[in-house]
């Protein structure tokens, strides 16, 4: 645990201390940032990391070397009365305290602390206030490392879309049956063969069910490809090395030569929503400004409605990404939540607007790395549906 860079953290948010709390292993965010084993954990810890001064613990009696592996003053408590009467004289003079805590809930993957723990820390006169911001520092930021890992994976990633593309080519070709589950089992193959591992498996969605946005194929049931049909691939994952960043795009394709007007009627508005959330971003950051997640979303909401398309926008414009494919920094959402979280130097996120018709949906993802001066998308940027048959 690095806690003058914590403490240095705490102090820029204006928090008079970083209040971190577990029982059964439930807040996996604690863990990480303190650099502590998530073994047995079956009676309440508390760990106080001030804004300035020595940490204190509260542990209980029968785990009482839980957080031996921080620094700080450790306070032991038996029974419940003990515990509120410490944590209380561990709290005192502290008025305004970070918590894994979100108002309204708007912001659930900070969320993690239970609501009568929040009951009990303010009964003590001490203010709650969301970590939200705190964990972007220490769990969202990219270090040099994971950035040529991210663009490693996505370069990888690409060439697999590209040939997943054209299996789908030689399978029409040449007259023999692939399903969208064939295909997602190819793809995880081709993970395998160049060391990416991924989370779930990928995206293949034919058609109608392109337009259901998490769409999972299965064995039995699962469409042929065949020529006429409008496909959408949505793939993820990362190199296998510790502290590896994820790359996470969709690209999506047409089986013929040419593509309907239909379809790249509706990729167009997609593809300018994105860009246009892209543009937004980087001119706040080369300007210097503070830009919010929740703006990004309605920069390319705004975009898609007054196209006409509004209700057919059925997810955030992004979501954060790090080691995990959804990561703990900011998304780019006023739709699902409202993120009122500031995009941070050093993280990274993606950019996948989306329309979902009857017949079809259409998203066009992108991830975008912000260093302190600039942002950039880390990959390539999908401006046509591809006619899979062209060029045959």
């Amino acid at each position: 645990m690095e806690l003058k860079t914590i403490q240095r953290g705490i102090q820029k948010q204006g928090f008079d201390g970083w209040l971190f709390y577990d029982h059964h292993c439930r807040d996996l965010i604690a863990y990480r940032v303190l650099g502590l084993s998530n073994s047995m954990c079956t009676r309440r810890w508390y760990y106080l990391v001030p804004a300035r001064g020595n940490p204190s613990k509260l542990v209980h009696s029968i785990e009482r070397n839980k957080l031996d592996s921080l620094p700080g003053t450790k306070f032991v408590y038996s029974s419940w009365e003990e515990q509120h009467k410490l944590l209380r004289k561990i709290l005192s003079g502290r008025h305004r305290i970070a918590m894994q805590y979100s108002p309204m809930n708007n912001i659930p993957y900070v969320g993690l602390v239970d609501c009568g723990t929040v009951e009990l820390v303010r009964s003590f006169g001490t203010e709650v206030l969301s970590s939200a911001d705190l964990v972007q520092m220490f769990e969202a930021r990219w270090s040099t490392k994971g950035l040529i890992t991210h663009k490693k994976a996505g370069k990888i990633i690409h060439g697999i879309i590209r040939k997943a593309f054209a299996t789908i080519r030689q399978s029409v070709a040449e007259k023999q049956s692939l399903t969208e589950y064939e295909l997602q089992r190819h793809i995880m193959k081709w993970f395998t063969v160049n060391k990416i591992e991924t989370s779930d498996a990928p995206i293949v969605a034919v058609n109608t069910h392109s337009g259901d946005p998490h769409y999972t194929p299965n064995k039995k049931g699962s469409p042929v490809i065949q020529k006429g049909d409008f496909v959408l691939l949505d793939i993820w994952g990362k190199q296998k090395f510790h502290h590896a960043i994820y790359f996470d795009v969709t690209w999506t394709g047409y089986v013929g030569d040419a593509v309907p007007g239909k379809y790249q009627e509706v990729f167009n508005v997609v593809r300018e929503a994105r860009d246009r959330a892209v543009s937004f971003i980087q001119n706040g950051v080369r300007k210097g400004e503070k830009i919010y997640g929740w703006e990004v979303d309605d920069v390319a909401r705004r975009f898609i409605s007054e196209k006409g398309y509004g209700p057919y926008f059925l997810h955030r414009t992004g979501h954060s990404i790090g080691n995990e494919v959804h990561g703990s920094g900011a998304n780019m959402d006023n739709f699902e939540t409202r993120d009122g979280r500031h995009i941070t130097a050093e993280t990274g996120f993606s950019i996948e607007p989306g329309i979902y018709l009857r017949d079809f949906g259409i998203r066009s993802e992108v991830n975008v790395y912000v260093s302190e001066k600039d942002a950039e998308v880390t990959g390539e940027s999908q401006q046509a549906v591809v006619p899979i048959l062209a060029g045959k």
